[in-house]
């Protein structure tokens, strides 16, 4: 007698995809991308998340964000979906001065001059744009010795003075900056400021911008669209500086981001 084995077919149905995919790490001043269904809102911790065409978004992580945050997202079907994030601490650099208090009150005239920076400075932050680099992989703007790490800060006789904002890259005056990814310049300062000198701004969208400190020269104007890895000025030592020195500080809104975590280490 021959047996037939007889086969069963089952009927797999497809795993759908999760409404909210995310890429990168959860952490202080980190930044991440991700999906969801085209027509979807979107919100972090209750504020407005800004969602392309085509479902991509990005979102970011204060240097003193705190533990946990909430992703929600309203989907074209109507579903709201809550994604629970974990923010990983990071062990900042802090150096402790104790016998030495921190540095005296600024003068009126610095206090006069001030104001209008910073107004100049929040002006273009609130200028959005239709820059794309937000989608590319960030690139150093210069390459060289890291001098200086975002979110190290100094404790004067007890009292935090401020974090670093941005890494600093020490190199020669006149070495050229590029562009870390494509962008549109909302701020060239026609004049050095007071702490940053000769200051350019670049956004890459989504509320995504990178600042260029200390420079000797800016070469492109408000409103030029540049390229990655485009010549946008040179390194220099203008406003509060103690020797020539890039330093790039990245904002997503309001939140400070470490520009090392999207560029990657330094290239030798």
């Amino acid at each position: 007698m021959i047996a037939f084995a007889a086969t069963l077919l089952v009927a797999v149905q497809p795993v759908p995809a999760p409404a909210i995919m995310l890429t990168g790490s959860l952490g202080q001043g980190a930044t991440m991308t991700g999906q969801v269904p085209p027509g979807s809102i979107l919100t972090l911790n209750g504020q407005p998340v800004a969602v392309a065409p085509d479902g991509a978004f990005l979102i970011a992580f204060d240097r003193d964000a705190g533990p946990v945050a909430a992703l929600v997202a309203i989907l074209p079907d109507g579903r709201r979906l809550v994604r629970p994030l974990t923010i990983a601490p990071r062990a900042w650099r802090i150096e402790r001065l104790p016998t030495l208090p921190r540095i005296s009150q600024p003068t009126p005239e610095f206090q006069r001059r001030r104001a209008p920076e910073l107004a100049q400075i929040a002006a273009a932050r609130d200028r959005a744009t239709d820059a794309q680099g937000w989608r590319q992989r960030f690139v150093w703007p210069v390459r060289g010795r890291v001098s200086g790490l975002f979110g190290a800060q100094r404790i004067y006789a007890g009292e935090p003075g401020a974090y670093h904002s941005g890494v600093d890259v020490a190199r020669p005056t006149g070495t050229p900056v590029a562009a870390p990814a494509d962008g549109v310049v909302i701020l060239a300062a026609p004049t050095p400021f007071t702490l940053e000198g000769n200051l350019l701004m670049i956004d890459h969208g989504m509320g995504l911008n990178s600042a260029f400190l200390h420079l000797s020269r800016i070469d492109v104007a408000v409103g030029d669209r540049v390229a990655q890895g485009q010549v946008v000025g040179a390194i220099g030592a203008t406003g509060r500086a103690t020797g020539p020195h890039l330093h790039w500080g990245m904002k997503w809104h309001d939140a400070r981001i470490d520009p090392l975590l999207l560029a990657g280490p330094m290239p030798q």
